[in-house]
This record gives structure tokens, sequence and C-alpha cells, in this order.
């Protein structure tokens, strides 16, 4: 997000706000979010749209319990800062990872990477080594901890 200080609407700050967790499990979540908050379902997902374009949410979806539902692994690598946004680009593109952040680090590009199986995701982690041009640390996961990212958001 761009720019610090947005002027988000009453129906944007409910969005972003409110539905952090619990999202309505049916065949017609957005449906129902827009019941609860007194719109239509369109304005839902326009303004869902709306948010993910301008960079403010990346994503909507669930969070599985690590390895219960798949395969999954922590990986990072060493790329050069020039490089570093091409190549996180080129990451995220592929729907087995779900996000990557920079760190200061050596290994500056860390990503969690989903699979379907331990076949697939030896497949996928090669993949995005071909496509970055960078070899990967894959650092599977040896214990569980849950952090939940969900925070009660305050608007000045």
């Amino acid at each position: 997000m761009t720019d610090s200080n947005p002027d988000f609407t009453t129906l944007e700050k409910r969005l972003l706000n409110d539905f952090q967790h619990d999202l309505p499990l049916s065949p017609t979540p957005f449906a129902d979010i827009a019941q609860q908050l007194g719109v239509t379902e369109d304005e839902v997902m326009t303004t869902i749209d709306s948010l993910q374009r301008s960079g403010v949410i990346s994503r909507i979806g669930p969070v599985f319990t690590p390895n219960r539902i798949g395969v999954s692994t922590l990986a990072a690598m060493s790329i050069p800062d020039n490089e570093l946004e091409c190549v996180a680009r080129i990451i995220c593109a592929f729907p087995e990872v779900n996000h990557n952040y920079q760190r200061e680090h050596a290994f500056n590009l860390w990503f969690v990477v989903t699979a379907s199986s331990e076949e697939h995701l030896a497949i996928v982690l090669h993949e995005i080594e071909q496509h970055a041009g960078y070899s990967l640390m894959s650092l599977p996961m040896l214990e569980d901890y849950f952090i939940d990212l969900g925070f009660k958001l305050q608007w000045a």
C-alpha cells in the first residue's frame, strides 16, 4: 500500500476488521457477509476486488493447520537486492506459494509453499529454482506453532 494514511470507507473498514476470522462456511460466503452488513453481494465483491488491486489485502482464504491437508515448507533464497522484486513476482506467480516476504539476512527472500504431496512439493520447489534462477533452502516444519495474524484495526 503506497498511501500511508488511506481514507477507508465504512464498508472497507467493516470488511477489513470484522471478517479476519470466521468467514461464513457456506456456498455463498460473500452473500452472507453482504446480508450481515446490509449491502449487496456485488458491493462486497467490488470492494474486496478494489482492496486487492490497491495492495491493501493480498488474498482471502482459509488457513489450515500445516501438513494436515497436503504438505508445506518454509523456503528461503539469497537474492541480490536489485533483483529481489523481480524474483518475488516470479515466486508469487506459483499458486502453491502462500506469501513471501523480505528479511534482512543473507537469505533475504522467504516464502511458504503448500502442495498436495511430497512429490508435488519437490516439483514446485524445483520449478521455482528454475524460473527464479537461484537455489533455495527448504525448511520443513519440525514443530507446529500457531500465530493468529488477525487483530483489531484502529481507525484514526
